[in-house]
């Protein structure tokens, strides 16, 4: 496998762990918390998440995958299929299988537009009143063979933070 490939797996993995932090603990409103104007609820989010894992397949399979899949009947169903896409695609770049885009269109597109939205989760957290506590993620136990939803605890929390709840 190539470093680009290898590089792109990791990401997906800090995808992964980064996902499930955002998840880890939150409230049972939490999934469908609306911060209003139209922006996305958590289930929403992880939904379009699963949807751009999808699109990434598809350059290496051909095919389509819906812009916004049937809703599952539960929010963990919604992050246990995304978690399932993620791993297809990390298979996909472990492979040999061809890419019909480059490795950067990959990361620009539709890699940072997903960690963009883990962003967004961690923020409704933070919104629905269940802030997420921060980290040193450059400890993180990341590894690109762990794309699951069972990712490990924070290697290095932060001992204080001012947003904690009381």
């Amino acid at each position: 496998m190539d470093r680009d490939r290898e590089l792109l797996r990791h990401f997906l993995a800090a995808i992964a762990y980064r996902t499930q932090k955002a998840l880890r603990g939150a409230p049972e409103h939490y999934s469908t918390f609306s911060a209003g104007n139209r922006a996305r609820t958590p289930v929403e989010l992880i939904r379009h998440m699963t949807a751009l894992m999808g699109y990434v397949r598809t350059f290496f399979q051909g095919g389509s995958y819906p812009m916004k899949p049937d809703p599952l009947p539960t929010f963990q169903a919604e992050v246990g299929r995304f978690h399932e896409m993620i791993e297809a695609v990390g298979a996909l770049l472990a492979s040999d299988a061809k890419c019909s885009i480059s490795p950067e269109q990959l990361l620009q597109g539709p890699f940072a537009d997903t960690m963009t939205h883990v962003g967004q989760l961690a923020m409704l957290r933070r919104l629905a009143d269940s802030p997420v506590a921060p980290e040193n993620f450059i400890y993180a136990d990341i590894r690109a063979d762990r794309l699951h939803a069972d990712q490990p605890p924070p290697a290095r929390p932060d001992k204080r933070w001012p947003e904690a709840p009381e």
